[in-house]
């Protein structure tokens, strides 16, 4: 076979690869960024063993590429389709919207993918993590490092709650914009730390029977409890790993509680 004939064989870019918006796009009724997330299989949970049993059993996961938020919803985003603010940290639109229920992010849904016309969701658990992880690879936390510092994501930093992998630092106390730091490798902001983020997933207590294609774990389980990802800017290290989980009841409401979308 001659070297033209070789590359003929080369497989083209297609949808499935890049996504049908491209590698990025933006929502043109609210102003949100989306990101690609190409799809893969990945081993999810602790798998540093250093987590909680809540985290595991490690299971495998094979996932199909999906639209993720680049940011955290903002404040002026969710004004666009809402028309109030609920949030506790009130400082600007491109910080993220908190206090919000996951009930509320129903409602919020409900309008905008009428006025879209697209079908936006909150990400599963699993694509949740696994976006963080960059595409499932084995890094400690959402940005892309297995160490962690309050000069690259907004958790707490204070002395006496250090880890062996995070660093001394500002105990900020409060959210910071969503632009914030540095993204992780696939393009994504604070993908730990600044403020939990809700997941469609019903809470389970570990992932005994979980999903292994990445789609959102709704059956039994805790109904009116929903999982939570990524920690918060008072969360401990530990808590903004990216296989930490945790839960809140979908009728809560806190200024650690927001989110972002996926497609």
């Amino acid at each position: 076979m001659s070297e033209k004939d070789e590359k003929a064989q080369i497989p083209k870019k297609n949808a499935e690869e890049i996504g049908p918006y491209g590698k990025e796009f933006c929502d043109e009724r609210t102003g949100m960024e989306f990101v690609w997330v190409p799809g893969g299989s990945f081993e999810m949970g602790d798998t540093f063993n250093e987590g909680e049993p809540r985290e595991r059993p490690i299971h495998s996961v094979t996932l199909e590429g999906f639209y993720l938020g680049k940011y955290e919803v903002t404040q002026g985003e969710w004004l666009k389709i809402m028309d109030e603010n609920p949030s506790e940290f009130q400082q600007g639109d491109r910080y993220p919207v908190e206090d919000i229920s996951w009930n509320t992010v129903q409602n919020f849904l409900e309008k905008l993918n009428t006025a879209s016309g697209r079908q936006y969701r909150l990400p599963s658990e699993a694509q949740w993590e696994y976006a963080a992880r960059e595409g499932g690879k084995k890094v400690r936390f959402g940005t892309g490092k297995d160490t962690i510092g309050p000069d690259e994501a907004n958790f707490n930093g204070r002395e006496q709650d250090v880890e062996p992998y995070s660093r001394i630092g500002a105990d900020r106390e409060e959210t910071i914009p969503v632009e914030s730091f540095s993204p992780n490798a696939l393009g994504l902001y604070q993908m730990s730390g600044n403020i939990d983020e809700w997941c469609q997933d019903i809470w389970h207590n570990d992932y005994n029977g979980a999903p292994a294609d990445g789609s959102a774990w709704e059956t039994e389980g805790a109904d009116t409890l929903r999982v939570v990802r990524g920690g918060c800017w008072y969360g401990f290290p530990r808590w903004v790993r990216a296989a930490s989980r945790d839960w809140a009841g979908a009728g809560n409401r806190s200024g650690i509680l927001g989110f972002r979308l996926s497609l």
